[in-house]
């Protein structure tokens, strides 16, 4: 009689008592600082239906990612690989009781089938911090100062952290009418920009001039080059400054530096993988040289809650793993 395995399954954790400390003191410092804010806690059941992630986050996600399966009773359902359909499902079924604005917050387990590596498990709980009903750049300020806030609750100094902000609207606005892309051309050259920091330079223009028709190729990756040089809204092409997607990303920089956040910086590659961002977005890089990458981020996705045939809701959130931020504490010793 063979003996059985003792392993956890691949990518999920077993909690001892002294892992089960730090995980809680992380929760307790999510939970202080977004009830600090006026957010409310709120869950949802692990198991969704398919088409709920299918239609509503990126392909990556649902072709390769999710723990999809028939139930019992004959339907497709997965287990939940990240929490903004879900919350934006029990919006929209309460459109309209809802009171506005909506300051939301959650901590569940998410699952991803993808390779465990530092900081990304299949099994990962995730801060998950939403703001419902306010179109304005003061809700994209607020998030982002939950953010903020939280890193510093940790014991985090500035010089430890960077966020890094940029546009989904400037960047739709770069690819139609600065390097004059269709639609399928600027999906894959957003997913190449997505993609950048992870491949080789020759890479990333190799494949970008398979993304170019060939008529236009060197002119295009003249154009391109002049933009990925640009490493403040100052630098950006002169026929892209005066358009007010810049405008608005400048006002945003003049409130973050009016509230303190002196650690906010312009990137033009940061893109968030997920299709439903429509305008902000942002991530938080740790800047250890032992762990320099992404820790979380977040942005505006205003169409999800309209995309279940109810009224819109302008909507800014933000999600946060444990397996980064417990190697972030771990590496800059404050845990």
């Amino acid at each position: 009689m063979s003996k059985l395995s003792t392993q956890s399954y691949k990518g999920a954790r077993d909690f001892y008592p002294e892992d089960k400390r730090l995980q809680n003191f992380i929760f307790d410092v999510w939970k202080r600082v977004c009830e600090r804010y006026g957010y409310e806690e709120y869950t949802s059941p692990v198991l969704e239906p398919i088409e709920l992630f299918a239609s509503k986050t990126s392909d990556e996600i649902v072709n390769e990612q999710t723990y999809s399966f028939v139930d019992r009773g004959g339907r497709n359902v997965v287990l939940r690989p990240e929490m903004t359909p879900s919350v934006s499902r029990m919006v929209a079924a309460r459109r309209q009781e809802l009171p506005y604005p909506l300051r939301w917050y959650s901590i569940p387990d998410c699952w991803r089938y993808e390779r465990p590596q530092r900081g990304r498990n299949r099994q990962f709980w995730q801060l998950n911090v939403d703001l419902f009903g306010v179109a304005t750049i003061d809700a994209d300020l607020e998030i982002i100062s939950v953010a903020d806030a939280i890193m510093k609750e940790f014991g985090a100094k500035e010089d430890m952290y960077q966020i890094k902000v940029n546009s989904r609207k400037l960047i739709n606005l770069i690819m139609s009418q600065y390097l004059e892309l269709d639609a399928t051309q600027a999906k894959q050259m957003i997913q190449l920009f997505d993609k950048k920091d992870k491949i080789k330079p020759a890479e990333f223009v190799e494949k970008a001039k398979n993304v170019f028709k060939p008529e236009s190729q060197k002119d295009k990756l003249a154009k391109l080059a002049k933009l990925l040089k640009a490493k403040t809204l100052a630098d950006l092409p002169d026929e892209i400054k005066q358009t007010q997607a810049v405008k608005e990303i400048q006002v945003l920089f003049t409130l973050l530096a009016e509230h303190q956040i002196t650690s906010a910086t312009f990137d033009i590659t940061l893109m968030r993988g997920f299709d439903y961002y429509t305008d902000i977005v942002f991530e938080v890089f740790d800047l250890d040289p032992e762990n320099n990458r992404a820790m979380f981020g977040g942005g505006r996705y205003d169409g999800l809650v309209g995309a279940f045939g109810v009224e819109p809701v302008a909507t800014v959130g933000f999600g946060m793993g444990d397996a980064p931020i417990e190697n972030f504490l771990t590496s800059h010793k404050l845990d």
